[in-house]
């Protein structure tokens, strides 16, 4: 896949599962950032348990970067919420 469709992938599965995990976006960036780290997860996940991964610009795939969009959205915020309610 070109970088261009990842890049989509990305934002679209880092706004989906910022919508699913906590019912507000992070910001664009932070979106699109988890959200390809997500999809690279998220077919590694699969891949690991016997299913195909991330195959393009497809529903199947956006279901995969979802998955592993909010897998890595819920261990983001459970790390960064500890932190600033430990300094607040």
């Amino acid at each position: 896949m070109s970088f261009l469709v990842w890049i989509v992938l990305g934002l679209v599965a880092g706004f989906i599962g910022s919508k699913i995990v906590n019912k507000h976006g992070d910001g664009l960036i932070l979106d699109v950032v988890l959200g390809v780290v997500g999809a690279v997860v998220g077919g590694y996940l699969f891949n690991a348990f016997g299913a195909s991964g991330v195959t393009g610009l497809n529903l199947y795939s956006l279901l995969v970067a979802v998955v592993g969009a909010i897998l890595v959205l819920v261990i983001y915020h459970a790390l960064f919420r500890r932190r600033r309610n430990a300094i607040s």
